[in-house]
Order: C-alpha cells, then structure tokens, then sequence
C-alpha cells in the first residue's frame, strides 16, 4: 500500500518519545497513509507505559517491544517486518533527528518517481555530539568508504528512506544499519545524502562509545567487504526448448 511506515527503534528513551511522537505526527500529519512504529529494544526503564499511553493519544502510532535487548539494527528489522506501507522512513528516537528532514527525504522519494534512487538518507554536516562520537565516526566513516566505495558521507545518520521491499531484502545480521547504503549497492542500487539537521540529546543517554562505534564496526567492516566482493549476478537463464 502506497505510504510511508516510520521506524524508530528506541532504548532507554522514555523520556523523549512524547516529543518524538508529537514531531513526527506534526511532519507527517498531513499524509493521508503513514504510521509511527515505535521498537523498544529491551528497554529497562518504563518506556513500555510511556508508549502504551501515546498510543492513545496518537492514532498513527504503533508500539513494538523486544522482550531483551537485540540492537539497533533486529530493532529496524522488527519495525520493517510489521509495516505497513510500501515506504520506509528510519529515525532515531533519541530527538537528535528532525522528523521534518524524514518528511522532505520521503517527499523527494517520491518525486523522483521511476528515477528515484535506492535509498535517500541524511548528512549531518554540523553534528551535535560530544568530540569521541565525532572522531570515531570520522574514522570508521573513512575506511567504509575507502574500503567499500559506498560514497556516502555519513552511513550513520539514522534519518533514511528506502522501498520496504528493497529493505527486506537485503541480508540480516547485528550492525547491518552500519552498512545499507553498501548493501543495496551489492543490490545494484544507488544511495544518495542530503544534508539534515541535529540536535544534541536532552534526556537518556547515548547507548554508542568508542568500542562499539569504532572497534567493532572494523570488524563487521570486513564482513561486508568479503560479502560484497562474493557477490555475483547469475542473470536470467534461457530455457531450453524441447524441440531443440
């Protein structure tokens, strides 16, 4: 069904997923089919109460929970897998992303029409995290791009926008949402950035540091790199007439 389902896995986040639920709604409101779904990702604090009540608030929202705590990337699946629509947005439930970028990405999507490209994302040019956030990412941003070729910028920012079918895809595996725009280059698929706001975090805390950004991206790097260069396009077989 032509429309966007808006996914936004969330961790501890209790304290900002009202104004998360508020902007989304006031982006997208005007939209005839989208939906806000919400997964909590084994969150310890009472986010689950926090959503069960913004579901009555907010018709458009559905609340999902992870019994225990999976990451990020099981989160987007399990939103993805439950959507509804034909599109889907990411974004963060932290209050770091502007759901009004999510919305100009979606709208761009869809005039592209039968040009559009695989996936439309975000480039925080003037991020707002602290200075190991920033350096970690420069790094494992650099070798990415060098590594895979991927020509984007900022594989990080959560703010993307991509055909559900597209997404679904796509290989499965912890920290996949590192490397989408890699993945659906093996796809044949093209990704492009366009530059979004950012916003520092108000409540929670980040659930990133320097060991589970940098170190262990390098080693999910290597994965993609052997996957992608594994790859091959069998093309379509001719069938053998039984006259021949």
């Amino acid at each position: 069904m032509l429309g966007i389902s808006i996914v936004a896995p969330a961790c501890g986040e209790a304290e900002n997923l009202p104004e998360l639920a508020r902007k989304v709604n006031a982006a997208f409101g005007s939209q005839t089919n989208w939906e806000l779904i919400v997964v909590d990702d084994g969150s310890a604090d009472n986010s689950r109460e926090v959503l069960a009540g913004l579901q009555r608030e907010f018709g458009n929202l559905r609340a999902l929970a992870h019994v225990t705590r999976r990451g990020q990337s099981a989160a987007m699946c399990s939103g993805a897998d439950a959507a509804r629509f034909e599109w889907l947005g990411f974004l963060d439930a932290d209050g770091q992303n502007d759901p009004a970028d999510l919305a100009k990405l979606y709208s761009e999507m869809l005039k592209a029409g039968d040009q559009a490209p695989g996936m439309i994302m975000g480039h925080r040019k003037k991020r707002k995290d602290g200075w190991l956030t920033r350096m970690s990412s420069r790094v494992a941003n650099a070798v990415r791009a060098a590594l895979l070729g991927d020509r984007t910028p900022d594989t990080g920012c959560s703010l993307k926008v991509l055909a559900r079918s597209d997404f679904l895809a796509l290989p499965r595996f912890n920290h996949m949402h590192r490397f989408l725009p890699a993945l659906l280059l093996r796809h044949g698929l093209q990704t492009v950035s366009r530059p979004v706001a950012h916003y520092p975090r108000q409540a929670g805390r980040s659930k990133y540091g320097l060991w589970n950004r940098l170190w262990v991206g390098m080693a999910d790097l290597l994965g993609v790199w052997w996957l992608i260069r594994r790859n091959f396009r069998p093309g379509i077989p001719e069938e053998i007439s039984r006259d021949e």
